[in-house]
């Protein structure tokens, strides 16, 4: 049906239930007996049993409700946004003629319909037909919804849930909430989802995955190391345990459910239901040790292994009764019990269909505890989250121990007597299209019922004992004593039976295997019963106080603002995916009209309203002339007959389709807005797919869960799915249609009535035959047999239009049949041969007779006498009946299914079975080719028109003519006879005009011609006009050329073509003259000229003779002119003239003239393009100078162009003459670097790049790629390149006091005195005024001044500035350990030291540089300091000859390198390690440092502070006026190309961390062989070792070999630092790993960690106010420093962004992808 949101109409009342021991004062389980009522409002109803018609109730209010035409309508309104991002589907609104014929409106409106799969239909105004329900009699039952429980995720989490929740209860563990982590409730279900996507709990144990695990749920922030223990925990406790079980339990519950249903779960097969040798007898995994015992050995295992308050065997042998056993706050609307009261039976609440029960049946059901909603001061349920607490534990009642019952007891009794039980057929015959489905128990928590019948369907396993009544192990009664009964399927089970035997009776609830692995079945509880009076009210309360306390008030109108549809929309979904939150509402669906009556005025009761006749009536819809479903001979409920539905605000009807995929119609009588959504056809596919990949949990045990209308998926997720998902509203007084296989859901705003037809137009066909397919796949009753309906059809209806599409079903009927049937006969007489009945073909054996009983059926079948026991579909035209079982088999599972105890070759021979035909193979032939030969008649009349048009190329007018005469007597519309008529119309048209050439003469025509000048003058200009028209030659040409075109043949052709070749012969002379007039005379061409005006028509050639003089004279001009120099304005001016005398365009002259004028135009044009653009093009400005004498140009652009062309030539000879120095072989001839930088600079104003700049250019990158190889040296790798130049200045100054050989060691000194700060950009002297050398401090090596603070073990003071201490971070009594005593303590620095070895391998790539640097001065100052120093103390590194007493001395030295900008590895490693020796602070010894990295923190941009004060996490959510200005990078201005990938960074060595891990190494690191200490190998070209106890041997020199002068840097030292030899005693001391960096590798290079979150990213913007800039940079306490570092830094820093002019905007030398100019940018200067 349309909108029905239940299992097919089965609800939990439908059948009473009794307790199956009731009475037995011996059994294992009492069950209390249920009277409270479930709805709380109106009992009388609930409790009485009268008739439905025997009582009254107050009449509906009809001005109350919303009706058409009414004001109380909402108005209609598009929609702008909707939830979810859906578009509208399409509404209608047909004419008052278009909405006379509803299936010709419909096929109409299919082809746009079917791409939304539902549309709206509104009515024309006058259509509004009477509601002729009687209100005050009519009375229908509910069906209870919880929203959040019809969400497929939802409900997945909830059963999972409820079983875990019955496991632990039923072993003595009681999980009544949610475990909580970090004082949150966690998510079971989520947890175990989580853990099972990563592989399960050992993988997720093995791969530490649970933190990650725990930031998928949602515990964000800091991971504290608790959480991972915490989720482990929690798994291991609750989850681990349950899941353990299901391992093993699952699959014989799974095998379990397949007995139980006769076949597999999964879609059914062609001819195989279940395994052959599984027929006859129950499976052999069921015997033997079971499943469940394996369980529960498996269970106890992980019990005791997990949980160390596990309880013993015995214990869980036998449970104790715990407290509670439902959740209290947590997951509100998880485990409750919906039980309901027994209640009266009203007329469609017996069954599915509401037909009337047997006296007596009484429906009940369990009480229902929660109350949600509760009882208002209005007797109204109103909105309360419901509580998990609900749940009782085994000392009191439980009334969810016992369920519905399985089975009614009056159930067997109404069998015998041949009623039907379940209402599906009424006294009218009338069939429902909701299946027959036995009452089944009711799901805990969700108010649904189970759907899958539970009775035995093995063969030979039917048994009279109902569910708790028999063991369901040994099948037998036995002594009910020692029956113990599931509490959640009523099953029975001895407890001597069990896996375990149970010796007493559990004190709490105990549940089956079945029941802990779950099957998932759902269906809706059935509600109150209520008339439309009462659910108005009911309705119309519960939205009023769900919504009014969360309505905001609205000042405008004094009140709460009134809720909108959007309202509602948003809330529903809302509530449908909130898994804490449930609210409960009733919807009455599936309301039979048949016995309630229809909404529309029917013809048994209102005859003359004229409505009861109207074809939209949904009543006559279906059996419109032009449906199908007129040959279905009986009336089937819900599909021919209405259904109707009864809505309040969220009742929902859920994602489903159409049976048989038919189309359907809905109409609201009244009410509030019903909100649906659709889904095309085309995606029904993928929808299912969606939905499958949603909740695979349901779909493993459900496979048929779409056809049970109880699931729904937001759209959202639909979306994300590919699912095309369209919605729309509809209102009181409008149709909504829903196309075949178009899957549709949706929800009511409020209290409406609607009404639901499903109807069939010929289209359908083939859609009906797949659904048909789909239904047997699942094992679903189809509605009506499918071949029945075209049998019937065939034998009703002879028209050719219901021929047309019924030859092609009936040819895949016959063709699918006669197949089935030989595969059968194939089968019959495998391993048998003999003369068979069924075929009676001859065989070799003739003695051997066929046994099996082969008949036809004269006389029709009931639909029960020919539905497949299998499959459930109706085996029409052959059937195969056992005679020992009665079961009826389609042929496709004729044989394989085990429908008796004979062996499937025993029954495809046919021992005990017979097949039935109903036609024969040569009857059912002959009926399809009588159909097909009707449909085949207007093929046959297209065949001769075909054949007609290709016979001849030119069709007899005649014969087509008589084509159209006898198409016309053919009653059916023939696609091509309108076009053909218009064709021979066409052609009649055309033989009246050629007659008017042919037949008179054109001087005839007006006979009398002063009577016609006379006349009427406006007539007379009228007829002069026409009369002109038809004077002209080409209209005989004009109708020649249509009859071609018309491609035709007829006498009055050739008439015409005579007439007109007398006109082409004068034609073709005044061609041949007109083609080269000068080879005649002006006299012939005027002869010429009288000959043609003869024939009283007008001849174009006649005018155009008048001409030629004129042009031959043009001719002679142009001529002439070619050989002269012509301007454009001469040029023009002849061109003008030519087009005056009408010259054609192809005389030669004039193309000759026009194309020198477009190259001319073309010249200046781009010439003037060219200069006038920013970028000038000068290869082309000089090839269109050269080109400037050929063509017709103005002299002064001429002249412009050459005056570019010479500054060009200029900018030219500057480059080459620039790049042939840079190649010059002595290297002081070479360039500067910044003079090439100028020239470069200066091509910015040509704007172009002349011959040779690429070249300069790339010599440039390549001295570019040498200065960042120094900028990532000195730890400037993001800063611009004229930073490095002023770094290396700062550090020549900080290495002049640093490494200065006259600063030696010396007592320790107490500071006299205090002193402002010295800036960090200028040098301190070390003498005062007076010229006295003042003492110096610290690792700066620079005299007093600011805080310091004195080291207590080697008493020398040091600056706060240097230490990064702040002033009131330190007390007076505070203890202080330097970090040259204490190797642990880090030195704070702003930027890395690069190796004084690796400066020298820098300095030496200087020769083969194309320019001469400006750097390289600087470079050797720094270089010559570094090495004196090194060679000053050289006698101070013997390891033999030191002496405790050399301590001091040590400090100091180290003291000094520390302080030093370069690193020198070796001399600092020593001293580390001697001091550690001689003067141990630390337990374990220093590690080798070969690196010396910053310690400065990212610091953020302007762009993030400011994101950071806004609280916005997107650069694009920035205001547009303040988001950073995206800077174009020109080419030929940028300083450096793009940078290669930076080199993998060196880590630290460990223990000591003089820099984050984050902060990327210098580029000269990366180099093979440059790297740290090596494992016996040398660290660089030299080194120093030590031998034995021998002295210090003198270094060997090292060879280098430069490019270029051979007198370059002729001071260069080539000692490099010494190590420690493998021969070395000392060697045996420390481990030589501590020599090599740890990420070092055999291939010499490191593991970078540029992704490291600490590294530098962030760039500096000189935009930004400088002072606030280098209030960042010197990240100081501003209380200890002056104020003259901060002001020189400021006029050093705005120099700079003077002196970058390539830098825009603060960028610095940052290449265009944004790697370079980051935190060490232009403002980087150290202050140290």
């Amino acid at each position: 049906m349309v909108v029905p949101p239940s299992t097919g109409g089965a609800s939990t009342s439908g059948t009473s239930r009794a307790s199956p021991t009731s009475g037995a004062g011996n059994t294992a389980r009492s069950k209390p007996a249920p009277t409270t009522s479930g709805n709380g409002t109106y009992h009388a109803f609930r409790n009485t049993p009268l008739s439905v018609f025997a009582r009254k109730a107050p009449s509906l209010d009809m001005s109350s409700v919303e009706r058409r035409g009414q004001l109380l309508t909402s108005r209609e309104m598009q929609k702008r946004i909707r939830p979810h991002g859906l578009q509208e589907a399409p509404t209608y609104r047909p004419t008052e003629e278009e909405f006379r014929d509803p299936m010709q409106y419909m096929q109409k409106i299919a082809p746009e319909g079917r791409k939304y799969g539902i549309v709206k239909i509104i009515p024309p105004d006058g259509w509004n037909p009477d509601f002729a329900i009687d209100t005050e009699r009519f009375h229908f039952r509910t069906r209870r919804q919880e929203l959040n429980s019809v969400e497929g995720g939802t409900r997945a989490n909830l059963n999972y849930l409820d079983q875990l929740s019955k496991f632990h209860k039923q072993h003595g563990a009681n999980l009544n909430r949610f475990p909580s982590v970090d004082k949150r409730p966690l998510d079971l279900y989520k947890l175990k989802k989580a853990v099972d996507v990563r592989g399960g709990f050992e993988q997720v144990c093995k791969l530490k995955k649970w933190a990650e695990i725990g930031r998928d749920l949602g515990y964000s922030g800091k991971i504290m190391s608790s959480l991972s223990t915490s989720l482990k925990n929690s798994f291991q406790r609750w989850l681990h345990p349950y899941e353990q079980y299901l391992r093993v339990a699952k699959p014989g519950v799974q095998q379990q459910l397949e007995l139980e249903y006769g076949g597999p779960l999964t879609p059914s097969p062609s001819n195989s239901p279940l395994k052959k040798s599984q027929q006859n007898t129950p499976s052999t995994s069921l015997q033997g040790v079971s499943p469940a015992v394996r369980a529960s050995n498996a269970l106890n295992v992980s019990l005791e292994d997990s949980d160390k308050q596990a309880k013993s065997k015995a214990a869980l042998e036998a449970p104790r009764p715990v407290t509670s056993s439902g959740f209290t706050a947590v997951n509100t609307g998880g485990f409750t019990a919906v039980n309901a009261a027994p209640a009266f039976t009203p007329v469609n609440a017996n069954a599915t269909n509401g037909i009337k029960r047997e006296p007596g049946s009484v429906a009940t059901t369990p009480h229902r505890n929660v109350e949600s909603p509760i009882s208002s001061a209005k007797n109204t349920p109103e909105y309360r989250p419901s509580s998990l607490s609900s749940v009782t534990n085994g000392d009191g009642p439980n009334h969810l121990k016992r369920r519905l019952s399985q089975d009614d007891p009056d159930r067997k009794s109404r069998r015998d007597k041949g009623a039907d039980t379940n209402g599906e057929c009424d006294s009218n015959e009338r069939r429902s299209k909701r299946l027959k489905k036995e009452s089944v128990p009711t799901v805990a928590g969700s108010h649904m019922t189970l759907f899958r019948p539970s009775t035995p369907r093995i063969p030979g396993e039917a048994s009279v004992l109902s569910a708790g009544e028999k063991c369901e192990v040994c099948k037998k009664a036995g002594d009910s004593t020692s029956l113990l009964l599931c509490d959640g399927c009523d099953n029975g089970y001895h407890r001597d039976c069990l896996d375990e035997p149970v010796k007493t009776s559990p004190d709490n609830d105990w549940h089956c295997a079945r029941c802990l692995v779950g099957t998932g079945e759902f269906g809706f509880e059935d509600g109150g019963i209520y008339s439309l009076k009462q659910f108005q009210q009911k309705a119309h309360n519960f939205k009023e106080n769900y919504f009014l306390p969360k309505m905001p008030f609205d000042p405008v109108l004094n009140c709460k603002r009134p809720v909108t549809e959007d309202d509602v929309e948003r809330e529903f979904w809302r509530l449908v995916e909130s898994i804490t939150e449930t609210v409960e509402v009733e919807y009455g669906a599936d309301i039979h009209s048949t016995t309630h009556g229809s909404g529309f005025p029917s013809i048994e009761k209102q005859p003359l309203n004229p409505y009861s006749t109207d074809p939209w009536n949904l009543n006559i819809l279906p059996v419109h002339p032009e449906s199908l479903f007129r040959h279905i001979k009986s009336d089937i409920s819900g599909m021919t007959v209405p259904w109707l539905y009864v809505g309040m605000c969220f009742s929902t009807f859920c994602w489903h389709n159409e049976d048989h995929y038919t189309y359907s119609a809905n109409y609201q009588h009244f009410g509030a807005t019903k909100t649906w959504y659709g889904i095309p056809g085309e995606d029904a596919e993928r929808f299912e797919d969606a939905m499958r990949q949603a909740v695979p949990e349901l779909f493993e045990t459900q496979p048929d869960l779409l056809f049970q209308l109880v699931t729904l998926l937001p759209p959202d997720q639909l979306k994300k799915a590919g699912v095309r998902v369209y919605a729309l509203d509809q209102r009181a007084g409008q149709f909504v249609v829903t196309f075949p296989q178009a899957y549709h859901a949706g929800f009511n705003h409020g209290f409406n009535f609607n009404e639901a037809v499903n109807f069939a137009p010929q289209d359908w066909e083939p859609f009906g035959e797949a659904g048909v397919k789909r239904l047997q796949e699942f094992r679903r009753q189809p509605c009506f047999s499918h071949d029945e309906l075209l049998l019937t059809a065939a034998a009703r209806d002879t028209t050719i239009k219901t021929a047309k599409w019924l030859a092609p079903a009936l040819e895949r009927l016959r063709d699918r049949e006669i197949d089935q049937r030989r595969e059968f006969v194939r089968m019959h007489k495998y391993g048998s041969s003999h003369v068979c009945k069924i075929d009676e073909s001859d065989v070799q054996d003739e003695s051997m007779s066929c046994i099996i009983n082969f008949g036809m059926d004269e006389q029709d079948l009931t639909e029960d006498e020919y539905q497949c026991k299998f499959c459930k579909s109706h085996s029409y035209l052959s059937r195969f009946v056992c005679y020992k079982s009665g079961a009826v088999l389609c042929l496709q599972h004729a044989g394989y299914f085990g429908c008796c105890d004979l062996l499937e070759n025993e029954r495809f021979l046919g021992v005990g079975h017979q097949l039935r035909y109903r036609l024969s193979d040569e009857s059912l032939c002959n009926l399809v080719q009588k159909v097909s030969d009707r449909s085949n008649v207007p093929k046959a009349w297209a065949d001769k028109l075909e054949k007609a048009i290709d016979d001849e190329p030119k069709p007899s007018l005649k014969v087509l003519r008589s084509l159209v005469s006898e198409g016309e007597r053919i009653p059916y519309e023939l696609r091509q006879l309108p076009a053909l008529k218009a064709f021979v119309d066409r052609c009649n048209e055309w033989v009246e005009e050629a007659t008017n050439y042919t037949v008179r003469k054109q001087q005839n025509r007006r006979k009398n011609e002063k009577a016609w000048r006379k006349g009427n003058s406006t007539k007379a200009a009228e007829l002069e006009e026409r009369d002109r028209e038809l004077r002209k030659v080409e209209n005989i040409q004009k109708l020649l050329a249509e009859a071609d075109e018309i491609s035709f043949d007829c006498p009055e052709i050739q008439q015409l073509r005579e007439r007109a070749e007398a006109i082409e012969g004068f034609q073709r002379d005044a061609q041949v003259v007109l083609q080269n007039p000068r080879l005649h005379s002006t006299q012939e061409i005027e002869d010429l000229v009288d000959s043609g005006r003869v024939f009283n028509v007008d001849i174009p050639e006649v005018e155009k003779l008048d001409q030629v003089v004129q042009q031959m004279k043009w001719n002679d001009q142009a001529r002439d002119l070619r050989a002269q120099f012509l301007t454009l304005r001469d040029v023009s001016d002849l061109i003008q003239h030519a087009v005056d005398l009408e010259i054609p365009e192809r005389n030669e002259h004039l193309y000759h003239l026009r194309r020198q004028k477009e190259a001319g135009e073309l010249w200046e044009a781009k010439a003037k393009e060219l200069m006038s653009v920013e970028s000038v093009h000068y290869q082309q400005l000089e090839a269109l100078s050269a080109q400037a004498s050929k063509l017709p140009v103005s002299r002064e652009t001429l002249a412009a162009v050459d005056q570019i062309m010479n500054k060009q030539r200029e900018a030219h000879r500057q480059i080459i003459s620039m790049y042939e120095r840079s190649r010059h072989r002595h290297f002081r001839k070479r360039p500067h670097y910044k003079d090439v930088r100028e020239v470069l600079d200066a091509l910015v104003d040509l704007h172009s790049k002349p011959t040779g700049t690429i070249d300069l250019e790339r010599e440039q990158k390549r001295h570019e790629d040498w200065m960042r190889k120094g900028k990532k040296l000195f730890g400037k790798a993001n800063a611009p390149l004229h930073i490095l130049l002023m770094h290396m200045q700062y550090v020549e100054g900080r290495n002049s006091a640093c490494l200065d050989t006259k600063d030696c060691p010396r007592a320790p000194a107490e500071p006299s005195s205090r002193a402002n700060t010295p800036d960090a950009s200028e040098t301190v002297s070390a003498v005062d005024a007076s010229g006295r050398s003042r003492d110096v401090f610290c690792i700066c090596r620079q005299p007093e001044s600011g805080m310091m603070i004195e080291c207590e073990l080697c008493h020398e003071w040091y600056h706060g500035k240097c230490l990064k201490i702040a002033r009131g971070k330190v007390k007076e009594d505070d203890k202080y350990t330097c970090p040259i005593c204490d190797w642990r303590v880090t030195i704070p620095r702003d930027a890395a030291r690069p190796k004084l070895e690796d400066l020298q391998d820098w300095q030496a790539e200087i020769p083969s540089l194309p320019f001469q640097p400006d750097e390289e001065e600087c470079l050797e100052r720094i270089i010559g300091q570094a090495q004196s120093f090194r060679d000053y103390i050289r006698p101070l590194l013997n390891p033999v000859a030191t002496t405790q007493e050399e301590v001091p001395t040590q400090r100091f030295y180290l003291r000094k390198i520390e302080g030093a900008e370069v690193l020198l590895a070796y001399e600092t490693n020593f001293f580390r390690q001697e001091l550690h020796r001689w003067a141990p602070v630390a337990s374990e010894a220093p590690p080798v440092l070969d690196s010396s990295r910053s310690t400065r923190k990212p610091r953020p941009t302007k762009q993030q502070k400011l994101m950071a004060r806004l609280g916005i996490d997107n650069p694009d959510d920035l205001p547009q006026s303040l988001r950073t200005k995206q800077h174009v990078f020109t080419k030929s201005r940028s300083t450096e190309p793009y940078p290669a990938k930076h080199p993998p960074a060196i880590q630290p060595a460990p223990g000591r961390s003089v820099t984050p891990n984050s902060v990327a190494r210098s580029g000269s690191d990366s180099a093979a062989g440059s790297t740290g200490y090596s494992q016996g190998g040398p660290l660089s070209a030299t080194r120093q070792s030590y031998d034995g106890g021998m002295m210090m041997v003198s270094p060997t020199q090292g060879s280098s070999t430069y490019g270029g002068d051979s007198s370059f840097m002729q001071n260069h030292g080539s000692i490099g630092s010494p190590d420690y030899d493998s021969h070395s005693p000392r060697a045996g001391d420390m481990d030589p790993a501590l020599f090599r960096d740890p990420n070092y590798d055999s291939g010499g290079a490191a593991n970078a960690d540029t992704d490291n979150p600490t590294a530098n990213n962030y760039g500096t913007n000189h935009g930004q106010n400088v002072d606030e800039i280098f209030d960042d940079l010197t990240n100081q306490d501003t209380e200890g420093l002056g104020s003259s570092q901060a002001r020189e830094a400021l006029e050093l820093t705005r120099n700079m962004s003077h002196d970058d002019s390539g830098a825009p905007d603060g960028e610095g030398d940052r290449s265009v992808d944004g790697k370079e100019g980051g935190n060490d940018g232009a403002v980087d200067v150290d202050m140290n």
